[in-house]
C-alpha cells in the first residue's frame, strides 16, 4: 500500500471584514510631487502590509498637510498642465502647474495619486481615504494618526 503525503499550501486572502485600518499623517513640505504620490498610493492600496489582496481594499487612511508647499523638479511648474472640459466644443481649459498650486492646491497630490491607482469601483473606494489639506491644520487628531515613514535618499 503506497501512502501519497501531498503538501500544498493554500493562499490566504483577506476579506473586507478582517481589514484592520490605520491612520497615518503626511507631511508634505519639501517632498517631490511624485516620489510622495508613490508612497501615499501604496499607503492607500495596502502594498505595504503583508496582508495585500489585490481585490481587497486593505488600504489605510493617509492624511496629508501642507499640500501647498510641495515640490517639483525641473520647469514643471511652468510646463505641466492640468486640462479640464466642459463638455461643449472647445470647451477644453487648461492651466500650468503653478496657477493650479495657487488656485487649487490639493488637487495637485490628488490627481497625481489617483492616476497611480487602477481604473475600477477599489479605487474608487481607496481614494476616499485620502484626505488632503492645503494648510498644517487637520481635523483628524481623533484618530491619531501615525507619521507615514518615507524613504528619503
Amino acid at each position: 500500500m503506497r501512502r501519497f503525503f501531498v503538501s500544498m499550501q493554500k493562499t490566504w486572502n483577506a476579506k473586507p471584514g478582517e481589514v484592520t485600518r490605520r491612520w497615518y499623517v503626511v507631511d508634505a513640505e519639501g517632498q517631490t510631487l511624485g516620489r510622495l504620490a508613490t508612497r501615499i498610493a501604496d499607503a492607500l492600496r495596502g502594498k505595504d502590509k503583508p496582508t495585500y489582496t489585490p481585490h481587497v481594499d486593505t488600504g489605510d487612511f493617509v492624511v496629508v498637510v501642507n499640500a501647498e508647499k510641495i515640490q517639483v523638479t525641473g520647469k514643471k511648474l511652468d510646463q505641466k498642465l492640468y486640462h479640464r472640459h466642459s463638455g461643449y466644443p472647445g470647451g477644453l481649459r487648461s492651466r500650468p502647474l503653478r496657477e493650479q498650486l495657487e488656485r487649487r492646491p490639493t488637487e495637485v497630490l490628488r490627481k497625481a495619486v489617483k492616476g497611480m491607482l487602477p481604473r475600477n469601483k477599489l479605487a474608487r473606494a481607496q481614494i476616499g481615504k485620502l484626505k488632503i489639506y492645503a494648510g498644517p491644520e487637520h481635523p483628524h487628531a481623533a484618530q491619531g494618526p501615525e507619521p507615514l515613514t518615507l524613504e528619503t535618499k
